[in-house]
């Protein structure tokens, strides 16, 4: 089989972009780690080739053991013995061999036995895992859950459950229940102490639990007897080890089958209380749930490469009237605009684990000793970013992983609907990814506050401004003008001074944005490399009509118009 790094040129071009140079100095504080630890890197090109290798045995783990495992895992699927989760026989397979490689704990410090990356490698790795098999990556995925224990908990618990899941332990994240779902302050799962056993006690039922049956979990429960709200609810950590929660069933589901979601229902289970008391769902949950959202967009980027070249190899090989289908213009048009939003998804990716990377590195230096004027406003700077992105990336990363689906299933014709190709699974596989850890409505409703507090135009300002060849002068010149027709919708919806008017064409602002914005992107690509520069041509194309079309409908819309849209509820 192939390797799922090296068969992809465009996973070393993001991996080397010039900011990582400083996300690594950072990281490695200036590569004094080399003094603590015999194995951290010396230099920046020595990390790089520390990366290169490590992304290396994921490519080769995912192309010889996770993707011809996928089929059949898919069809096996997990069950329930005893109240236990029992995985599909690939499934542990696959779980052995990247254990075996130590790819558990990627991102985390090397005194917890982490191997110290950056969140752009590690998002790297679940970008290669999620091509191989979108559920799995929901099992191997889910130890950035330990990042939130490293940013919040303290020393003596990072000691007990870090190493662990550096060793190769699974974890969840036990938010939903039966009654909440998106809406999280309506969380009722209990977390009483008990002062005799000297620990937190957590009662009641969370659903939709992904890998529910995890060896570590992190849980949002309600600490504060008579709230209601987000304020009365804390986070915690379950060990699986202590017992008192049991797998009630796994969910049938449309795809993902691999990965277990469960039902899970907590009986006196004891529960480490991380960090501080009604912060729970204010803090902590926010922080769990945008890396969450970043590991999606990876997911919804890597099922993208997958139905694309399971799409490409299709058209090549089938012949209809006398020749191969990719000749047909109706064919190679959908073909080319899936690599362009393939490439277009994949460059926001990176962009926004590289803010990610700076700010959390910061803040973590900021815990060893007192930033400097600069530093601070840098973190700032780049902490306002990533939040910026990372609904903006989710939403229309998924949204594009599901079009992407749909388009490989379109080309296969008839064999698409079988299960006899993979694009079948795949097709499945995406539809969950514009749904979880939150939907793409609620990435709007999110990301819509970039629109209005002028944050997306500022960024879309400093790309305008970055150096280009001459030759792609004329993409900058179109979006230009696109972004004018931006920023006239923006101010039209905003000056209603309507709530409801706003959010009514929150989701066209964010679109308009967000295909902007991508588009930047990947003529800075282009900058960098040419192979980018038809998928920039033919995405900016694409930007081009959306905006336009966002646009006019916007600058023909008014507040009265809405009641033509509203539902007479009987």
């Amino acid at each position: 089989m192939a390797n799922f790094y090296t068969d992809n040129k465009d996973l070393k071009f993001h991996l080397t972009h010039p900011l990582m140079e400083k996300i690594v100095r950072l990281k490695e504080r200036n590569f004094e780690e080399q003094k603590k630890f015999n194995f951290a890197p010396m230099d920046y090109e020595d990390a790089q080739d520390s990366f290169d290798k490590v992304l290396e045995v994921v490519g080769e783990i995912c192309g010889d053991i996770v993707a011809p495992n996928a089929e059949g895992i898919d069809a096996e699927g997990p069950s329930v013995v005893d109240g236990r989760v029992i995985y599909a026989s690939g499934t542990e397979v696959n779980i052995n061999a990247l254990r075996k490689a130590g790819l558990m704990g990627m991102s985390l410090p090397r005194k917890y036995d982490g191997l110290n990356f950056p969140i752009v490698p590690y998002i790297m790795a679940a970008d290669i895992v999620s091509r191989a098999d979108a559920g799995f990556v929901n099992i191997w995925g889910l130890q950035d859950c330990a990042e939130t224990i490293n940013e919040f908990a303290s020393e003596e618990q990072k000691m007990k459950y870090l190493p662990r899941v550096c060793a190769g332990e699974t974890m969840a994240m036990d938010l939903t229940e039966p009654d909440a779902g998106s809406d999280l302050q309506a969380v009722q799962l209990k977390a009483t102490w008990d002062e005799k056993k000297g620990t937190w006690m957590l009662n009641g039922v969370k659903r939709f639990i992904t890998n529910g049956d995890g060896d570590i979990a992190l849980v949002l429960a309600r600490s504060e007897a008579g709230t209601k709200d987000g304020r009365g609810l804390s986070m915690f950590i379950y060990d699986k080890r202590n017992g008192g929660v049991t797998v009630r069933r796994i969910e049938h589901k449309m795809g993902i089958i691999g990965s277990p979601t469960c039902e899970l229902v907590f009986k006196d289970a004891p529960g480490e209380l991380v960090g501080d008391r009604k912060m729970g769902l204010i803090k902590y949950v926010m922080a769990l749930m945008n890396g969450a959202r970043l590991g999606i967009h990876a997911q919804s980027v890597g099922v993208s490469e997958s139905a694309y070249r399971e799409a490409l190899a299709y058209a090549k090989e089938r012949m209809q009237f006398g020749k191969a289908i990719i000749k047909f213009p109706a064919v190679y048009e959908m073909i080319t605009t899936m690599k362009a939003k393939l490439d277009a998804s994949r460059t926001l990716l990176y962009e926004t684990a590289r803010f990610v990377d700076m700010y959390k590195t910061y803040a973590h230096i900021s815990e060893e000793r007192a930033l400097d004027k600069d530093e601070k406003a840098e973190m700032k700077k780049y902490q306002k970013l990533a939040d910026l992105f990372t609904p903006l990336g989710k939403g229309i990363a998924s949204e594009f992983c599901n079009q992407l689906a749909y388009d490989a299933v379109q080309i296969h014709g008839g064999s698409g609907f079988m299960k006899d190709y993979p694009v079948e699974r795949i097709y499945r596989d995406a539809r969950i990814t514009s749904i979880y850890e939150g939907t793409t409505q609620l990435q709007v409703v999110a990301a819509i506050r970039g629109v209005t507090t002028g944050g997306y135009l500022a960024q879309i300002r400093e790309y305008e401004s970055q150096k280009i060849t001459p030759e792609l002068e004329f993409m900058r010149r179109t979006l230009i003008i696109l972004t004018d027709d931006y920023e006239q919708a923006v101010a039209k919806v905003v000056d209603s001074n309507d709530n409801e008017f706003i959010d009514f064409h929150a989701r066209r602002l964010v679109e308009m944005a967000g295909f902007i914005i991508m588009s930047y992107l990947l003529v800075v690509d282009s900058n960098r490399d040419a192979s980018f520069t038809k998928s920039a041509k033919v995405f900016i194309k694409l930007t081009k009509s959306l905006v336009k079309g966002h646009a006019e409908f916007i600058r023909s819309s008014v507040v009265e118009d809405l009641a033509a849209y509203k539902i007479e509820m009987s």
